[in-house]
């Protein structure tokens, strides 16, 4: 495959910044992990409050803006020449697009926050039939249509200006090659760097919430030499050691492996929980889910409680969730692009945002319809499990069900495979970040951002507090989303000289 043209050769190159930058707050953050959760939580706090309105318009016009182009007549363009064909099968694209994107979050999440929302719901009264509903509706507007069109955005883009326009995977591309101005430069060379962080931060606190994850699925299946900050940073080395023995490798060869492998896992833990669970409620869940989502959906894209106490509920939920797809936008849009060429934009938009959110839509109607269920039937304690040990829900949900044993160990297995993928796919795209945009990035860029990220992750352990491993993944986002608006506009600009 032919590489786009490499970047910028003078200005700002972010590898000169970011990793020591990185670097710097892992160490800040191992000296004193408080002092970062703190500046972490304040620094969104205060975005969210006072921006809430612009973060929330910014990501339903991404996906208005998607879903024009899949309509309109630019949708049957290209992203590569006419002759291009897709580099990856169908499926193994599918695959590779979702671990990166969402992989174990939706193992983290699935049954913890329908709970979460039903025991607290925005609107209707706590542990009710109607709260049920209305939580697993908010848990599918947080994961679906939104979170992949920030996703879906950030990929079009670099994939319509690398393979089209022959430029390098770099956040600043696009704005190098349509805007003119003295400040195109400056502002082009501080979105590469931001990119870098966003993308850093973002993985550092999903290797957090992952490893967490596995100390408490670990904990569950009885193996007790896991346990408090020593065991969770064990785990963390044996992850690291896992992610950076696959990132030594070529694409076709690490990342598609552990993603189909991912893909085959997670079908299969979801058609047990299924068959195991109570089949017809979770299929009526998913059905009224469907349609409760897209009946809800332009409300609740415009939701802001401006004369309401649910403003922090909205900050806490909404807004961290939309902001956290922003971190991850610029990591997950260069890797998406990077597994594109060939497909048009309608085939991309499809591909992209639909089929991945209606995957998570069965997702979360089979698990938290599982969880809620077991709740309202007076089973299992639930509520309780989730407020105890919110790292455990998934854990407590399969101690309910047959093969108990079996299905803890095959969600173990999910967990970390998911993760390395995520962080082997994250150490990919960092090493194209500072590589000046280069689709083969050097073996030892990859692996000294694995190492970085790695001491990232260590210092939000410390930390041991949820809210603040959220916040530290998306304060690098923050500015990312005046990025990605900057990086639409020079999309549809280049797309209106297209004959």
């Amino acid at each position: 495959m032919t590489d786009p043209s490499p970047g910028p050769k003078e200005g700002l190159d972010p590898s000169l910044l970011a990793l020591p930058l990185c670097a710097a707050v892992a160490g800040l953050g191992l000296w004193k992990p408080e002092l970062v959760a703190r500046v972490a939580n304040g620094l969104t706090e205060t975005a969210f409050q006072s921006l809430d309105w612009f973060f929330l318009l910014a990501v339903s016009g991404m996906l208005l803006l998607l879903v024009g182009l899949a309509l309109s007549p630019w949708g049957k363009l290209k992203l590569g020449r006419p002759e291009d064909q897709p580099e990856f099968h169908t499926v193994s694209w599918l695959a590779m697009l979702f671990a990166a994107g969402m992989g174990a979050g939706l193992l983290f999440w699935g049954a913890a926050e329908p709970v979460m929302h039903f025991a607290n719901p925005p609107q209707s009264t706590p542990l009710s039939t109607e709260a049920a509903s209305e939580a697993l509706t908010q848990t599918i507007f947080h994961w679906g249509l939104h979170a992949w069109a920030c996703y879906g955005l950030a990929a079009l883009v670099l994939a319509w200006f690398a393979y089209r326009k022959d430029q390098p995977y770099l956040a600043g591309a696009p704005l190098r090659a349509v805007f003119r101005g003295v400040w195109v430069k400056p502002v082009a060379a501080a979105a590469d760097l931001i990119a870098v962080v966003a993308v850093a931060f973002g993985v550092a606190g999903s290797i957090g919430m992952g490893t967490l994850q596995l100390q408490a699925g670990l904990a569950a299946a009885g193996v007790t030499a896991f346990e408090g900050t020593g065991g969770a940073l064990a785990i963390l080395a044996v992850l690291v050691v896992a992610y950076l023995a696959s990132a030594s490798t070529s694409l076709d060869k690490g990342i598609q492996v552990l993603s189909n492998v991912n893909i085959v896992i997670a079908i299969l833990l979801m058609a047990f929980v299924l068959v195991a669970g109570p089949t017809s409620e979770l299929l009526r869940y998913a059905v009224a889910g469907l349609g409760d989502y897209l009946v809800s959906l332009p409300q609740l894209s415009l939701r802001l409680f401006p004369l309401s106490d649910k403003r922090e509920w909205l900050g806490g939920w909404t807004l961290t969730y939309f902001i956290w797809w922003i971190a991850w936008a610029p990591f997950t849009g260069i890797f998406i692009a990077r597994i594109s060429k060939g497909r048009t934009i309608r085939e991309f938009v499809a591909g992209v945002v639909l089929l991945p959110t209606a995957f998570s839509l069965l997702w979360f109607a089979i698990f938290g319809g599982t969880a809620l269920q077991l709740e309202l039937s007076g089973q299992a304690d639930m509520v309780g499990m989730v407020d105890a040990d919110v790292t455990g829900a998934l854990f407590g949900l399969l101690a309910q069900l047959p093969l108990s044993g079996l299905l803890n160990v095959g969600a173990l297995v999910l967990i970390f495979v998911f993760l390395v993928t995520s962080v082997d796919s994250a150490t990919y795209v960092l090493g194209m970040l500072t590589s000046r945009g280069s689709q083969d990035p050097p073996t030892l860029n990859k692996v000294g951002w694995g190492l970085a990220l790695a001491g990232l992750g260590a210092a939000l352990l410390l930390g041991g507090n949820i809210r603040a491993v959220q916040a530290v993944a998306i304060s690098g986002a923050l500015p990312f989303t005046l990025v990605m608006l900057l990086q639409a506009a020079a999309l549809v600009r280049s797309l209106r000289e297209e004959p």
